[in-house]
């Protein structure tokens, strides 16, 4: 009896994390499942939340790099993590978007930061696909809430994996050029692929959000950057993509230190590819 009252409970708790989960191709429906998330994680503690809401193959950067679901069975529970998403983008297609927000670790020093998340949607529900953070001090900067919708909707209805491999050597080839052009130039080669709404994610550093912003943070701290792309994926609808992977930077003050990447892109009207986020976490050698 107490076996089928525990199988019950354990039904009953899929279920409801499937509906909160669940997808209907809009921003706000991801905001949503962000936020049941954190739900979650504060009512259950981190190995639940992670556990119920990661694709089999979702990854978290702690600091490198691991399969979500491998890393929260083994690791620590904690119910100190909350988070709150202040931007969200979905693409047209509705197969996947991203959020991004501060974050909060309470304990004995209390962490401050931003994340960024990849959702993919998976037989109509949100899969959580990458999540990272950087760390910085207490924010003195309240980030005003934006949830942009897609204009439209767009799926091709015969789309293959050949096909969606060719999408992505779009991106990778648009990466491999933005590489050699900061070989070439330095940083200042970024100003001609981040999008003017660019928002950039740094250690120590607030959200860095517009594209002269940005711009002026890099060039004043970074004299060369070096980027070694893991992985591209591109949305269905062919509006957005994501390239994950490692780059190595070059401080003007004669140090060079290795970060985990994430890059969103986001195609242009004149079907260029820009960056409208960028994120920079400390990587482990």
């Amino acid at each position: 009896m107490m076996n089928k009252f525990l199988y019950t409970i354990a039904v009953a708790s899929m279920t409801i994390g499937a509906y909160a989960q669940k997808s209907d191709g809009s921003t706000k429906s991801l905001v949503k499942a962000e936020k049941d998330f954190a739900t979650n994680l504060a009512k259950n503690g981190a190995k639940t939340a992670f556990t119920t809401y990661s694709a089999a193959d979702g990854l978290v950067f702690r600091p490198n790099p691991v399969n979500a679901k491998t890393f929260y069975a083994t690791e620590d529970d904690t119910k100190d993590l909350s988070w709150t998403p202040v931007y969200a983008k979905v693409s047209r297609s509705g197969d996947w978007g991203f959020t991004t927000g501060p974050f909060t670790l309470a304990g004995k020093e209390t962490q401050y930061g931003q994340y960024l998340s990849v959702w993919k949607a998976v037989n109509g529900k949100w899969e959580l696909a990458l999540d990272l953070g950087t760390t910085h001090n207490k924010p003195l900067n309240k980030v005003k809430e934006e949830f942009v919708e897609p204009k439209d909707f767009h799926k091709p209805k015969f789309l293959n994996d050949k096909e969606r491999a060719t999408g992505a050597n779009i991106i990778a080839t648009t990466e491999k050029t933005l590489n050699a052009t900061l070989k070439s130039y330095g940083v200042s080669a970024f100003a001609g692929f981040l999008n003017p709404d660019a928002r950039v994610l740094f250690p120590g550093y607030e959200p860095i959000l517009g594209k002269d912003k940005a711009i002026a943070f890099l060039n004043s701290m970074m004299s060369k950057v070096f980027l070694k792309t893991t992985k591209v994926d591109k949305a269905d609808g062919g509006d957005l993509a994501y390239t994950y992977g490692v780059a190595t930077v070059d401080y003007k003050a004669d140090l060079r230190e290795s970060f985990n990447y994430v890059f969103i892109y986001e195609r242009q009207a004149d079907f260029n590819w820009n960056l409208i986020a960028m994120v920079f976490a400390p990587a482990e050698r």
